[in-house]
């Protein structure tokens, strides 16, 4: 018989997590390996809530349906601490909700995500700002209560994890606050277990329970946690990633390199696909495809290398390739260090004096408006989104 003054046994946090990892593993083919794994982190940081100070949403987005999505959310559903299935539900339900029915918060499971944001749903701010709201701890929806003259302003916390699912893609302010799992439809040699609500719902739910017997033997410490970022993942990636990475150095073992080689993973595919402005894109492009390490690079080999880029806007803007003209009139809406605008200048070159762009007058925008790059994965790291080494410079240093 076990004394009731008997600690309480001690749970082994990366086992645990490599059960939940396979339990999704049965039933959701997941486009990366490192998608398993934030996967497996969110559904363990939903139990932790108040450790943290931002909760990550996380996104399954395709851009077509049969893609896994709303399976990947059904499973995630059996897995988090008091889910909530808000499909077509209003922001008022979703911050009234939160601020606690039954006494408990919920995790909302968002379905269709993309009947609320899509192209044919409008605006939606008020679920916009809620779902901005509630990364951040804290953070309050403030709201008129009462009748007629009698109303008082009322604030609702917004505080809550949120797991989405939708075609297409997210505005903005929603995607730099979540984790994106971009699905796809099977391939013929990719088969799951079909998933039997009846015989494996409480299957998840078993590992629901133990993660949060798990969660309250590491709430405390995990409170002050503040776990290392990979190089390059800085700001509000960071804030992201945060929580799931102090999640997977709260379990051990092979946890946190997992993590880390995940948040690279993701964090660079989410950069790939950011609607960045096309100032920005520019800048970039600029930086990585065009000058590479180079100290200048002529108009013209610049105008070559951009209107060439595969995936890139600059061959066809509004039915015209980029010119020297625009190319001019957008780089001079960005300074050098001095404050003046970046222009082309002269330059002496092996064939003669050419006009063209410096490294030294874009270094400034460079570093004050484009993400940083990230280090490339190790070779050894089993990824669906492998790295691809950095092209050879267009133009070495040449001599004034």
């Amino acid at each position: 018989m076990t004394s009731p003054n008997a600690p309480a046994p001690s749970i082994d946090g990366a086992a645990l997590l490599d059960e939940v990892e396979a339990f999704h593993r049965r039933f959701n083919i997941f486009p990366s390996e490192g998608a398993y794994v934030a996967v497996t982190l969110w559904d363990a940081h939903a139990h932790l809530l108040d450790s943290f100070d931002s909760t990550p949403r996380i996104a399954f987005l395709s851009p077509e349906p049969g893609s896994g999505k709303s399976r990947a959310l059904e499973i995630v559903e059996t897995l988090v601490p008091h889910s909530m299935a808000a499909v077509a539900a209003s922001a008022s339900a979703l911050f009234r909700s939160v601020s606690g029915i039954d006494g408990e918060r919920p995790t909302i499971v968002f379905d269709e995500i993309d009947t609320v944001f899509g192209p044919k749903a409008g605006e939606n701010e008020q679920l916009r700002g809620f779902l901005n709201a509630g990364h951040r701890r804290g953070r309050l929806m403030y709201r008129c209560v009462g009748d007629g003259a009698n109303q008082t302003v009322q604030g609702f916390p917004s505080y809550a994890a949120v797991a989405m699912a939708g075609l297409g893609s997210l505005p903005d302010t929603i995607l730099t606050r979540s984790v994106i799992i971009r699905m796809r439809k099977r391939a013929p040699n990719e088969t799951v277990e079909p998933y039997r609500e009846r015989t494996n719902e409480h299957q998840g739910h078993a590992l629901r329970d133990r993660l949060a017997e798990w969660a309250d033997t590491v709430r405390d410490s995990i409170a002050g946690a503040w776990p290392d970022m990979p190089e390059g993942v800085t700001d509000r990636p960071a804030d992201v990633w945060e929580p799931l990475l102090a999640v997977a150095d709260a379990v051990g073992g092979h946890w946190p390199e997992r993590a880390r080689l995940a948040c690279v993973e993701l964090v660079r595919a989410a950069q790939d696909n950011s609607d960045t402005s096309l100032g920005v894109r520019l800048l970039t492009d600029l930086r990585d495809h065009v000058f590479n390490g180079a100290d200048r690079a002529p108009t013209a080999v610049i105008l070559d290398r951009l209107n060439g880029l595969e995936d890139a806007p600059w061959g066809d803007l509004n039915g015209k390739p980029l010119d020297s003209r625009r190319l001019s009139r957008m780089l001079k809406d960005y300074t050098r260090a001095d404050n003046q605008p970046i222009k082309a200048r002269n330059m002496r070159t092996a064939t003669g004096l050419l006009k063209g762009y410096y490294a030294a007058d874009l270094r400034d925008a460079w570093m004050r408006y484009c993400p940083p790059p990230l280090p490339p994965l190790p070779a050894s790291a089993t990824s669906a989104t492998s790295a691809t080494p950095d092209a050879e410079p267009l133009l070495t240093s040449v001599n004034a």
